[in-house]
Formats: structure tokens, sequence, C-alpha cells
């Protein structure tokens, strides 16, 4: 009995996990497709032949060469930022007590639930009043000043279960504070800095609403998210260029994610084991 309801598990998760699976299959099959097939065939994944064509289309007409870039600065900067931002917030709030900490995570759990859109406007007119409208500059920025209330809350969750004798020694030894942790704890947080450059790399990378918005007049500047639009016509859509481009962009988190999965995993679960 148990080994039939362990079968009938793995038959309904493997159900499961095609049927979550098939969107980003079925992207990558009609970027081999024609134009022809693609309406004749839609649901069929395997194509009658391999179409490259779709995928060089995409880079050189729809100047993903200079998307692809783009991203690539927004993300890496974005991701420094973000790390020596949350790493040095949940580091006081892990190790440190001081009058008012309860209220102030309170404060930035209750930030979680303010929707994103309603920020739009705040961030565009900071943006414009530092004169870096139109600028890769503005565009890290706005994507790397939210709260960032998750990273914040894994860093200080796993910074809290580090005992305080490993501090007292490099204390001990002449580290201040700045020194402590940089050579000490940052460190030993490989787990959560992991988790935290994988989330913040698919959050960057997939952005689409603040740089659209803020480089409007400079379509040079576009990441690959908003660059997706210049394979949609006025009259006539590219479906098989535009599911070529969603490849193209999408292999980047995979790569990613493939090499850092293992700190992604333990510093979830170390996360949620504190």
């Amino acid at each position: 009995m148990k080994t039939f309801r362990l079968t009938m598990f793995h038959v309904v998760m493997t159900a499961f996990c095609l049927v979550w699976i098939y969107p980003f299959l079925w992207m990558v099959s009609a970027s081999f497709k024609t134009q022809s097939e693609f309406f004749a065939n839609g649901l069929k994944l395997l194509p009658n032949s391999f179409q490259m064509g779709n995928l060089i289309r995409a880079w050189n007409e729809a100047n993903f060469e200079r998307y692809f870039l783009n991203s690539v600065v927004i993300s890496i900067s974005t991701i420094l930022i973000v790390l020596i931002a949350t790493a040095t917030c949940g580091y006081v709030l892990g190790r440190y007590t001081f009058r008012g900490k309860k209220l102030l995570l309170g404060v930035l759990v209750a930030s979680m639930f303010v929707p994103m859109e309603f920020a739009i406007i705040p961030i565009y007119d900071l943006i414009k009043n530092l004169g870096l409208m139109n600028n890769l500059l503005g565009v890290i920025l706005a994507e790397a000043g939210g709260a960032h209330i998750i990273f914040i809350l894994l860093f200080s969750t796993f910074f809290s279960q580090i005992p305080k004798e490993l501090e007292e020694a490099s204390i001990m030894d002449g580290c201040g504070f700045l020194r402590t942790f940089l050579r000490i704890m940052l460190p030993l947080s490989k787990p959560i800095v992991g988790s935290v450059t994988i989330m913040q790399f698919i959050w960057s990378w997939n952005s689409f609403m603040i740089p659209l918005i803020l480089t409007l007049s400079s379509p040079n500047l576009r990441p690959l998210a908003v660059g997706l639009y210049a394979l949609r016509g006025e009259n006539v859509v590219d479906w098989t260029g535009i599911a070529a481009g969603g490849t193209i962009a999408i292999l980047p988190i995979i790569v990613i994610f493939l090499f850092l999965q293992r700190y992604f995993v333990d510093g979830i679960a170390g996360a949620v084991k504190g």
C-alpha cells in the first residue's frame, strides 16, 4: 500500500511538473519553427525542421546585442548594490539590539504589502530631479532602490544564528565593526549571498516597467525584457522572433541558477531553520 501511494504521488507530481514546464518548452520549440508551422502546429513541441534563422534575426535585427549588454550591466550593478545594502542592514538587525528594533522590523514587513506600482511616480520624480533620465545609472539606482525586505530578513536570520563567541574573538584580535563584518561574517553567509544573487538577478533581468519608463527617449538603453517590443510591429507581430528573443533572454537565468543552486537551497533552508 505504501509503495502504491508513493508511486501515485510521483505520477501526480510528474504530471504537475509537465503542465508547469510546458509553456517554457513551447516557447523554446516555437523559436525554431517557421511562421507557417507556428500557426499550423502551435501545440506541437518538436518542429519539423530546426530554423536557426529566428535566433539570428532576433539577435541582429532587433538589436539584441545592445539590449543584452544593457541587461548585463544593469543586473550586475544592481546585484552589487543590493548585496551591500541588505547584508549590512541584515547584520545590524541580526546581531545588535537597539531601541525601536521591533518597530523597525514591523515597518519593513508591512512595506512588503505595498504594490510596486504605487512607487512608480516617486521613483520617476526622483530620477528626473537627479538628472538621470535616459541613463543606465538611473535605471540601476531605481532597480536597486527598493527596500528588499526579504533579503534583509534572510541576512538577519542567518547572522543571528552565528555564535557570539566568534564575534568576540575577532574583536579581541583587534577587528572593528567593519572588519569583523567583511572578514568574518560576510564570508560565512555565502549561502545567503548566493540566494540573494539568484533572486535579484531574476528580478533585475526580467524587470520591465521601470526600465521602460526611464528609457522612453533612448531605445538603445533598454534591457532585453523591454527590447522584445522591437519584434512587435504595428501591423505584423513576429511571433517566432519573439519566442526566439524570449529563449535568448531566459538562458542566462538558467545558467546562473545552475551555478548557484547549491547556495540557493542552503540559504533558504538555513533561513527557514532559523
